[in-house]
Parts: structure tokens; sequence; C-alpha cells
């Protein structure tokens, strides 16, 4: 079943067509065209083979991949295992997430936050130093420095990321910005009154 709009489609090209109809006369005036039409209306007719289509838009994948690692949940430090082929964004961010340590709970500060953004290789190597995006604002110098390394050893730990050969093609180049997240000392309060 396919769905279209708010509707749904059974079966074969025949209703296809019919919801396509239904969709154009309701939203452009009962103009059907065909995708080489000047007009606006609800392209239905491919032009090439007479059948119904629908036009195709682009993979609703932005251009940065985005990720936030709470260091309550996410706290582990784990070298990246060459052998296991990174072939999803999902192993991708599970492996930047199991390369976290966070800085030792002395060295915290509750409700700390810091973004940075890099890119891969297609080879798994980062290009470039990763550049920090945000901080939380009044961070002293020392913790700032404390996280920022804690950072750079994870992203160590990752590199190089074992890409399949198509995970490194589609990567390379790719903004990727990681949100770090440290609220360990709130919750320990939370837990621990």
């Amino acid at each position: 079943m396919a769905r279209l709009g708010r509707y749904a489609v059974l079966g074969g090209a025949a209703s296809v067509w019919a919801v396509l109809t239904t969709v154009a006369e309701a939203q452009f005036g009962g103009t059907t065209c065909s995708v080489l039409d000047y007009k606006p209306c609800a392209p239905t007719v491919c032009p090439l083979d007479g059948e119904p289509c629908q036009p195709q838009y682009p993979f609703p994948l932005g251009e940065n991949l985005q990720v936030t690692i709470d260091s309550a949940k996410w706290n582990r430090g784990e070298r990246v295992d060459p052998e296991h082929e990174i072939d999803t964004i999902a192993d991708l961010f599970a492996a930047l997430r199991a390369c976290w340590l966070a800085p030792d709970r002395d060295d915290a500060r509750d409700d700390l936050q810091m973004s940075v953004r890099f890119a891969f290789k297609r080879t798994g190597e980062l290009i470039g130093a990763p550049r920090v995006t945000y901080t939380t604002p009044g961070l002293e110098d020392d913790t700032r420095k404390t996280y920022r390394q804690a950072i750079t050893d994870a992203l160590e730990r990752c590199t190089p990321m074992p890409f399949s050969k198509g995970m490194g093609g589609a990567i390379a180049g790719r903004p990727i910005a990681i949100r770090y997240v440290d609220k360990r000392s709130r919750q320990d309060r939370e837990h621990h009154p």
C-alpha cells in the first residue's frame, strides 16, 4: 500500500491513476498533466510511457549529520574495532558514542554542552582538526580545555573509522556535528539526595 498525501493507494496502476486524477481534480481544478507541462498542476503522466508517475524528490537527508552524546548514557571510551566495517549512519553514530569517555567527575561541570564539527575522508581519517562550534557560556578555561581534550581523545579512539567502500564514498567530506552533553552531577543529586 502506497500513500500519496492523505490518500491510500491499493492495487496496481489503474488505482494509482484514479487516485492521482482525484488529487489533481481536488487541488488543481480538474487539470491533469504531464511532468513536461508549463503550467502548475499535479504531474501524473510520465512523458515517455504514458503510465502514471510521481515526480522524484531528493532524499530528505540534510547537508550535515548531527548526533548528541550524553555523558550519563554513553561513557565507555572504547576503541573502534577495525575488523567491524561501518556501513550505515547508525553504525557510525554508535561508534562515535562508544568512543566517548567524559572527564572525571571532579573536572565535570553541571549542565555542560560542547559541540564540534568535522568531516571524514573516505579512508576514515579526519579532515583537519574538529572545530568547536558551541560551548556552554561562562566556562572556565581549565574546564573548556579538559572537555576539548576529552573530545580530541574520543575522536582519536574512533579514527581511522573502518568505513566500507560505499560508506566511505558517501560520507567523505560531509560535515558531522556532535553535541556532547554532561549532566552527570545533576543526575547524581536527583538519585542520591
